[in-house]
């Protein structure tokens, strides 16, 4: 059975025979242990850290040039261009 999460992602669950071989695998293993619904109600979903400055989403033409030369630069190239572009800002704002 499929089941859609409210992100949108698909999850397959267990068919009831190979839910029944779970829980008997689960019962042999004693690393594992079924959380209580006192324990799962005390859980709290993860959230992602909330980035420390939002940044705005936008669509510009760049020389092929500029784009080889960032992205040769590896992981992380969008971050090093924005970095130069708020280095060029604060230089001309110095300035006048």
């Amino acid at each position: 059975m499929h089941v859609r999460s409210r992100t949108g992602r698909i999850f397959d669950l267990p068919t009831p025979h190979e839910e029944t071989e779970i829980r008997a695998g689960m019962v042999d293993d004693p690393d594992v242990c079924e959380l209580s619904d006192e324990e799962l109600q005390r859980l709290h979903p993860m959230s992602h850290p909330q980035p420390e400055s939002t940044k705005q989403s936008v669509s510009v033409r760049l020389s092929e040039e500029v784009v080889t030369y960032f992205k040769a630069t590896g992981k992380g190239w969008q971050t090093r261009m924005d970095e130069v572009l708020k280095d060029y800002v604060r230089s001309v704002q110095r300035q006048g």
